[in-house]
């Protein structure tokens, strides 16, 4: 007899010691992955169930040792399936920063607290203490994520796919971009540092306040990029003025990086970011039948033409312009029937 899905996981908590617990679903990310709260009398904790048939929690578990040993606060591994793809989480609670900020809290201690955590990793030789399974962020890496624009996005808007020499271009402009934002020092890139993976966590003092959620996918890369990352948001508008703050207190517990190849490589970096997102939520839609992101696509259009401005863009700039007409800089229509 088969056993389903919500049958194993009652299997797990019962031997995890939390037979009959109750279950409430949390969320659903923008993976397979699904996320429970499980209760019994007044203790709580957090389920992650995984599919191995599509995910594997090990990247999770390892990246979630590194950074417990760093001391950062990330939740406590309770149990695991590893087989089954279950994992059973310390529940950090429920203020996330996504919940805290759309309830009205102030956003500016909420982002300094993030950044004094980036302040904190930047400031350590992290890179230097990596599991030698940690991939690295090279160009090849970064070029393929940019290229899920062309792949993804570009078809769905223009009806028609680009010609070679479009495309050809395009990762030439890439090979030629990337190595200028590669001139600052390389740490922990947890690759999705932002707001709806951020949560505060009151009863812990200092950087231990900010909790870090859904970093399995960290890699080792420029400290650019997770700033770059949580300053211009998929997902949320930020003040220009709050970003620039935030520019100011980040380098300002860093005097030795210059400030201009900052900007050149958040501009790079944060120009590849949206570039890659584009082609993402494009995909989570034909592909996976999830199109609640594509909301977020004239948010993406707004931060990667103001990215391009940068100097050092130009030839980014002119094959967007060429190939990419201000009239298909749209929210990707569904795709027609074959």
């Amino acid at each position: 007899m088969m056993v389903g899905r919500s049958e194993m996981i009652d299997l797990f908590l019962a031997s995890a010691g939390w037979p009959g617990a109750d279950r409430v679903i949390l969320a659903q990310d923008a993976s397979f992955r699904r996320y429970e709260r499980v209760s019994r009398a007044e203790e709580h904790a957090v389920l992650m169930d995984a599919p191995p048939k599509f995910e594997d929690v090990r990247p999770f578990m390892l990246i979630s040792r590194t950074l417990r040993n760093l001391g950062y606060s990330v939740p406590a591994i309770l149990a695991e399936d590893v087989g089954q793809g279950f994992l059973l989480l310390e529940d950090l609670g429920d203020d996330t920063y996504s919940r805290l900020l759309d309830a009205g809290t102030d956003p500016e201690p909420l982002y300094e607290l993030a950044v004094d955590v980036l302040i904190d990793m930047h400031s350590r030789p992290v890179a230097d203490r990596l599991p030698s399974t940690v991939k690295t962020y090279n160009d090849a890496l970064m070029k393929a994520e940019a290229g899920l624009m062309v792949d993804w996005y570009l078809p769905a808007v223009l009806r028609q796919e680009l010609e070679e020499k479009a495309i050809a271009s395009y990762y030439d402009i890439w090979s030629r971009l990337l190595p200028k934002a590669k001139i600052l020092p390389d740490t922990l890139v947890l690759r999705d540092f932002h707001v709806d993976n951020l949560i505060r966590v009151s009863a812990r003092e200092g950087i231990g306040a900010c909790g870090l959620l859904d970093f399995q996918d960290a890699v080792k890369g420029p400290v650019s990029y997770d700033f770059v990352s949580l300053i211009e948001d998929a997902r949320r508008d930020v003040a220009d003025k709050l970003a620039s703050a935030m520019r100011v207190r980040y380098l300002a517990a860093f005097p030795e990086i210059d400030a201009a190849a900052f900007d050149r490589s958040c501009a790079i970096l944060g120009a590849q970011r949206h570039c890659k997102v584009l082609g993402v939520f494009t995909r989570l839609r034909d592909r996976d039948g999830k199109d609640v992101y594509l909301r977020h696509v004239p948010r993406l259009w707004r931060l990667l033409e103001r990215a391009v401005t940068h100097q050092s863009l130009g030839e980014l700039k002119r094959w967007l312009d060429e190939y990419v007409p201000v009239d298909r800089r749209i929210v990707p229509p569904e795709r027609r029937a074959a």
